[in-house]
């Protein structure tokens, strides 16, 4: 069934570079199927590898991935071919796009070859708190970390840049999940009843205080409203699957709105977040610098993509700045209109439901959280891109996973595809093992 999806995947990648060839150049150039051979060998390797480590792994999460992947390293593509500095560039973003594919990939595959079973994670649940931590501190030590003009988020070693904070997520879903084993006892204890909703002790309060700290102090110091935002809501949603206690979330988001709009008050990087949201068509905001004249060029070619959209190589997705990363999700929605747009999200939600039900059937209290977690991370992550994209809420510097050109991300969520696909196959054995004393 997997190498199956897989294929069918690899055509849909392949018809979709052979139309970008036709709308942007007129022509076919055999060099593309060079490009799409590179993707399908990634692929199909990793298949192979699963086959032999972990033959009940879930068979649509990775051709989900890879058609996702796929999309977006065809997206980048078409952009390069208008792009004069990267038509003729020896490595340019769809060919760096690849390579951090490969990367990503070397790197799920050791995961698998690594985590025998996922149960090992629990016993460094503090260990990974700890490299959480330490990963988010990373940008602030002067000459380590990269300063840009919207946050401090990259690191750089040897002239490779890095986002520490994409692989932080991933350690806290562990910790997080970890902790929430052995404390949702005590966070599910009630002292009384408010307005009909069953309030924590105050003494319970501390893990949500401390969590809101750190994603204030993220905010903050890092100016970063969509990691701060990520990290907050997956806390939530764990202590929620935890507790089955819907105060903490209405605590959660009582106090992460209150701070922000104490924040936005008196912090300007939020406060001109906002008010780009709210009034992206006034021309003063426009037309100043960090303004809203990204945001209004991505609205503005969603508009011209309509409901089944221009074609591939047929819109004008590079008019809006950094399409390929922050804006692939306009590009992409230009090209293809809102239904491209609605399949695209299909696949995010398959795999996320496909991630919830490995939780779901899974065997052990940490297994179910960790899935869960990881599964809500890339939900609450498209979220937050797509939301701030259509301007649902204001707008964050996060990259639409698998889709937008950057090695961190890619490298962070095919680890989360690794972890989920060991899941499902420790699940499975687990189940197919029969018990003692049972029939045979």
């Amino acid at each position: 069934m997997e190498l199956g999806f897989l294929i069918f995947a690899m055509v849909i990648v392949l018809a979709a570079l052979l139309q970008v060839q036709l709308g942007v150049t007129g022509e076919f150039d055999s060099r593309v199927l060079i490009l799409l051979g590179a993707v399908a060998a990634l692929m199909f390797g990793m298949h192979i590898v699963l086959r032999f480590r972990a033959p009940q792994a879930d068979p649509f999460l990775l051709p989900i991935a890879a058609t996702i992947n796929g999309l977006g390293i065809t997206m980048i593509y078409r952009l390069d071919l208008v792009n004069e500095s990267n038509k003729h560039a020896v490595i340019n973003s769809s060919t760096a796009q690849i390579v951090y594919t490969a990367l990503a990939i070397a790197i799920a595959i050791a995961v698998l070859f690594l985590l025998r079973n996922h149960r090992v994670l629990q016993r460094y649940t503090y260990v990974f708190g700890f490299a959480a931590l330490v990963l988010l501190l990373l940008p602030m030590i002067p000459g380590l970390g990269v300063s840009t003009a919207s946050a401090r988020v990259w690191i750089s070693i040897a002239g490779f840049s890095f986002q520490p904070g994409e692989i932080a997520k991933i350690a806290l879903a562990i910790f997080f999940a970890g902790y929430l084993v052995t404390a949702r006892d005590s966070l599910s204890m009630v002292s009384r009843r408010f307005l009909g909703l069953r309030l924590p002790r105050m003494r319970d309060l501390g893990p949500i205080l401390v969590v809101w700290a750190v994603c204030m102090a993220v905010l903050v110091l890092q100016r970063d409203l969509g990691t701060s935002l990520l990290y907050y809501g997956l806390f939530l949603v764990m202590i929620f699957v935890a507790t089955g206690r819907l105060s903490w979330v209405l605590i959660g988001v009582g106090l992460f709105v209150g701070g922000g709009l104490v924040l936005a008050s008196s912090w300007g990087y939020v406060q001109r977040r906002l008010e780009a949201w709210l009034n992206p068509f006034d021309p003063a905001l426009y037309d100043a610098t960090g303004g809203s004249y990204q945001l209004v060029q991505g609205l503005f070619g969603l508009g011209n993509g309509g409901l089944i959209g221009t074609g591939l190589g047929l819109g004008h997705p590079y008019l809006t700045p950094v399409a390929e990363s922050d804006f692939i999700i306009s590009a992409l929605g230009e090209e293809l209109g809102m239904a491209g747009l609605f399949a695209i999200l299909a696949l995010y939600l398959i795999m996320v439901a496909r991630g919830l039900r490995i939780g779901h059937t899974g065997g052990d209290d940490f297994g179910r959280l960790l899935a869960t977690g990881l599964s809500f991370t890339l939900a609450i992550q498209v979220f937050i891109v797509v939301g701030g994209v259509t301007r649902v809420i204001p707008l964050t510097g996060l990259t639409t996973p698998f889709l937008a050109a950057g090695g961190s991300s890619l490298i962070a969520n095919w680890i989360i595809v690794a972890i989920l696909l060991r899941l499902s196959d420790t699940i499975r054995r687990d189940d197919a093992v029969p018990a003692i004393g049972g029939a045979a």
